[in-house]
């Protein structure tokens, strides 16, 4: 299932794709929040719809409205540094032995196609095309990565947006760079776990005014999902729909040089296999 929440900025409906142009309506029975994913399987959400198709439900066309983040906001966005070896190289850091976990505010994230805001004072705005997992159960303490893969209800394209001073030059705290407004872009859908074979087979890419700046593969990450939810489960209790973003491969602008970063006007484009294509447009915050 391609699960979806479309309509205006806290107004969304929560639905399940059809196909890429029509999706059926699943808002009478919740929103895809933490409360919806701690009462419903994914099992539950094919037998409440499939009911509601027999009861006459039918396809909306998307047409031009909006689409939100798959998921409302979340009690907590995990994420992960330096995940990928080649993007730990680029950046002049050491490939880390353990996660190296940070958090980013929940109320960062919008939808796959909504405007990323550049922050006051802001010259090193930069850019991430991320996997996202979304929990689907309360975990804690899993003692293996087989009980971790029952404890992962799907996954997402994210766009770790990041602002690079306030991140590395403003005393080392990567979530001050991480948790300005707009900066995780999310969807446009959630696939469901058992649609994605292998999540360390993925192609994805992102492009900056039409240039790949980002080409990859989750192949490459150093701490495959199933890793790093027993992982953190030893460290913190993991809600129904939290979201873990599990890094970034090579291609930021702080790697480049010289060194690039966004401005009002540019236009990125993220992607990964399966799971769909993201587009935002850069402004100013008002």
């Amino acid at each position: 299932m391609r699960l979806v929440r479309i309509g205006e900025k806290g107004r969304e409906r929560a639905g399940v794709l059809a196909s890429e142009e029509d999706f059926y309506d699943l808002s009478s029975i919740g929103d895809f929040s933490e409360e919806f994913f701690s009462k419903n399987s994914r099992d539950n959400i094919q037998k409440q719809l499939g009911n509601l198709i027999d009861q006459g439900l039918k396809p909306e066309k998307i047409g031009n409205q909006r689409w939100g983040a798959p998921i409302a906001r979340p009690h907590q966005i995990i994420c992960i540094g330096l995940n990928y070896a080649d993007h730990a190289q680029e950046t002049g850091a050491e490939i880390p032995s353990e996660p190296i976990i940070f958090t980013k505010s929940p109320n960062t994230l919008i939808g796959p196609y909504d405007n990323v805001h550049i922050p006051v004072k802001s010259d090193k705005t930069d850019w991430e095309v991320e996997l996202a997992i979304v929990i689907g159960k309360q975990c804690r303490y899993l003692e293996s990565e087989d009980a971790a893969l029952k404890n992962i209800f799907g996954y997402m394209i994210s766009n770790d947006i990041s602002e690079r001073e306030f991140q590395l030059e403003r005393e080392g705290q990567w979530s001050k760079g991480k948790s300005c407004e707009t900066f995780n872009p999310a969807g446009p859908w959630l696939l469901t776990e058992d649609e994605v074979p292998d999540p360390t087979k993925l192609g994805m890419a992102l492009r900056v005014n039409g240039e790949l700046m980002q080409n990859s593969s989750t192949s490459q990450m150093v701490f495959n999902p199933s890793f790093l939810v027993q992982y953190l489960s030893q460290f913190m209790v993991l809600e129904p729909g939290d979201i873990i973003n599990t890094g970034t491969p090579p291609g930021v602008g702080m790697g480049l040089t010289p060194q690039r970063f966004l401005r009002p006007g540019d236009e990125m484009e993220l992607q990964i296999d399966l799971l769909g294509k993201q587009e935002q447009r850069v402004i100013a915050a008002p």
